[in-house]
């Protein structure tokens, strides 16, 4: 099935898939609408679409278009208004032994064995288990022209990767993966204050942080990076 939407920068055929179940939400079906994979997306279109609810996924732009349920909310953060609460604060002193090293390319077998070693440990019960090389070079091992990896390394040890679209006026937060047997560290919140603080030294407006849904565990973090927007009946709006 496919719709056209309008962007205002052109008109964007979008396919959707047949109704499956959701990932997050039990005992619920689910529809995904993607860019159509035969047109060229550049910079400016995936940054409008960004705008409007849209995520990347390897090499696709999508979004979920679920005729029954509106639980998928995406979220953005006005950089230049985030201040670290006392748990951030603590996160990132407490990791300060950590360097961060910003690259455009990866050593695909180094950062596989992190990513496995990841999914099997964090996320056994989700549609990336198992892992497997194809599956990582699909999902992140193949970057857009705008996509930079944050190397989280310890004596020289990758023990962390954040991977970041840098779009128009904004990153957006595309997936992170690290150590399991560093788990105390937080690792995943500090990725995102490392891509809050790039954002700013940028000059940027935005970090897009994904898709939030109430009631979900795995991502009621998001809600701990205020003030955090919400895209709602086609508007950006505070959240309550």
């Amino acid at each position: 099935m496919t719709r056209d939407i309008s962007p205002d920068i052109q008109t964007v055929r979008l396919c959707l898939t047949e109704p499956h179940e959701c990932s997050y939400l039990p005992e619920r079906m689910s529809t995904t609408a993607f860019v159509d994979p035969a047109l060229f997306i550049d910079v400016a279109l995936y940054s409008r679409m960004t705008t409007l609810g849209f995520r990347r996924s390897g090499p696709y732009l999508y979004a979920p278009m679920c005729s029954a349920c509106k639980a998928c909310v995406p979220t953005r953060l006005p950089v230049a208004e985030f201040k670290m609460n006392r748990s951030q604060k603590r996160c990132w002193r407490d990791n300060a032994d950590i360097a961060v090293e910003q690259c455009d390319a990866i050593d695909l077998a180094e950062h596989y064995d992190l990513y496995a070693r990841y999914i099997e440990s964090r996320h056994s019960d989700g549609d990336m288990y198992p892992p497997s090389v194809r599956q990582f070079e699909d999902f992140l091992g193949k970057p857009w022209e705008c996509t930079q990896f944050l190397e989280f390394r310890v004596d020289n040890k990758l023990i962390g990767c954040a991977v970041v679209d840098l779009i128009d006026n904004a990153l957006s937060a595309i997936y992170t993966y690290f150590d399991p047997d560093h788990s105390e560290r937080g690792l995943g919140n500090l990725a995102v204050l490392f891509q809050i603080q790039l954002a700013k030294r940028l000059g940027l407006k935005y970090l897009y942080l994904g898709y939030w849904i109430s009631g979900c565990n795995k991502m009621q973090y998001k809600t701990n990076y205020q003030p955090l927007e919400l895209y709602r009946e086609n508007n950006w709006l505070k959240a309550d």
